[in-house]
């Protein structure tokens, strides 16, 4: 058997046209190994949508590489947006690569790695991002078997200014509600409890299909398609979230009560330059309008600090709403300039120490509503998802209420019970931290 070792970088989306590519590789007669020593082919799939995720993926090429000195009979292959964002200019840089591809070329990798192998030369395969994967796509899912993502389009057209992504994915290309319902039910059966859907941005789903497909469409048809009990979404743009979808989310237990709206911002002048669709109204108005149809929601956001003309006035703003708002998570960003962006070409650069002061002022400002906020639950019964034993402690089971998304939120510690990862038990929760809690698991009848 020929072996592979897969190195997957960057989000969720891209995780999942890697568990594509290992599905395709394996049906071509590899079997993936954790050792890059042992591998034939040594794969993998890159970011490219910030400087920070640029440099990590260009580290872990070249941390690869060193193992293909010892071995050049390996193939080093690259895949992703790195490559789609800068082509031509890695085949130059980076001569130990034997395969560079983009993010349409990772559905026929197994075809491109063949003649890679027949070819002294870095082969380059860049396409038009245009490509669109369908249920007929095998998947290797590498999340553990009871939870996985469901990615529901390609793409993106809101044009932020900050923003690679519609140059590097290419315009909004929505799948068919029955295809995603068909790959919905195939997961089911393999074994997933949770399901998390996936996109740039999920409210612009359908919208440039002629089909009237929409999320709230979609969702119904999860629902009755599947028997997952768990349905999250995540990314959902400030102003695509309507009474429709919050009227369903309360209405339907297995949506969960969680909502990751990116605001980035909240000062209007900056969210206009951001070319963002909203102000600082809108989002008072959104907060108050969720918290109406579900009240005992999660939400969740993302804020940039730093962007070009910010001001301290404009950072105390965003303090001053998160403290009204009182959000459950917040992921604080500072702003890189990236060429091409339109950001890119803006006047009044905020330096790197500002964006380091500013990016810790607004942490340590959520961190204490977090610590708050987290309080709330103490004393409560919660269905809690369980991953398994502990990453911090073999003593320990770890899962994670409805209420934490993973890999980006906080974990529950169980320190009582036994249940098997997969499992959805009830667990009463006895402490908490700024972002994780502590609870044991219930006897059955146990009140």
């Amino acid at each position: 058997m020929k072996k592979l070792h897969l190195v997957s970088l960057g989000c969720p989306k891209n995780l999942v046209d890697s568990e594509v590519m290992l599905a395709r590789l394996e049906q071509d007669g590899y079997g993936v190994v954790a050792d890059p020593a042992e591998a034939d082919l040594l794969l993998v799939n890159t970011c490219g949508f910030i400087g920070p995720a640029v440099q990590e993926a260009i580290d872990e090429i070249l941390r690869l590489a060193e193992y293909k000195r010892a071995d050049p009979a390996k193939l080093l292959v690259v895949t992703g947006c790195l490559v789609q964002r800068y082509g031509a200019d890695l085949q130059k840089e980076l001569p130990e690569v034997d395969l560079f591809t983009g993010t349409d070329g990772f559905q026929e990798i197994d075809a491109l790695i063949r003649r890679a192998g027949h070819d002294p030369e870095a082969l380059l395969d860049l396409r038009p991002a245009k490509f669109l994967m369908d249920s007929s796509s095998a998947r290797r899912l590498s999340t553990p078997f009871f939870r996985s993502y469901l990615k529901i389009t390609e793409g993106c057209d809101n044009r932020c200014s900050y923003c690679m992504i519609p140059s590097i994915r290419g315009k909004l290309r929505s799948r068919a509600i029955a295809d995603l319902t068909t790959e919905a039910d195939r997961l089911a059966a393999m074994g997933v409890r949770e399901l998390t859907l996936i996109a740039q941005d999920l409210t612009a789903y359908g919208n440039e299909r002629q089909d009237s497909a929409d999320l709230v469409r979609l969702l119904k048809a999860l629902l009755a398609g599947t028997d997952i009990p768990w349905i999250r979404l995540l990314y959902l743009y400030p102003t695509g979230i309507t009474d429709e979808l919050l009227t369903l989310m309360a209405a339907e237990p297995r949506l969960l009560p969680y909502l990751d709206i990116p605001f980035q911002h909240v000062a209007d002048r900056v969210l206009r330059r951001m070319n963002r669709r909203y102000g600082r109204h809108d989002l008072d108005t959104l907060v108050a309008r969720v918290r109406r149809f579900l009240p005992a929601a999660a939400l969740r956001t993302t804020l940039l600090v730093g962007f070009p003309g910010e001001s301290e006035a404009e950072v105390e703003e965003m303090i001053d709403c998160l403290r009204r708002w009182r959000l459950d998570n917040v992921g604080v960003f500072r702003y890189a300039d990236e060429d091409g962006c339109p950001a890119y070409r803006l006047a009044d650069k905020v330096s790197e120490e500002t964006k380091e002061r500013r990016h810790d002022r607004v942490m340590k400002a959520q961190a204490e509503i977090s610590t708050e906020k987290q309080q709330h639950y103490v004393g409560m019964d919660l269905p809690v998802l369980i991953e398994g034993i502990s990453r911090e402690s073999d003593l320990l089971l770890e899962g994670r209420t409805m209420f934490q998304a993973p890999e980006i939120d906080g974990c529950v510690y169980i320190t009582a019970g036994t249940a098997n990862p997969g499992d959805i038990v009830q667990v009463r929760i006895t402490g908490a931290h700024t972002y994780d809690l502590v609870g044991e698991i219930m006897e059955p009848g146990e009140n």
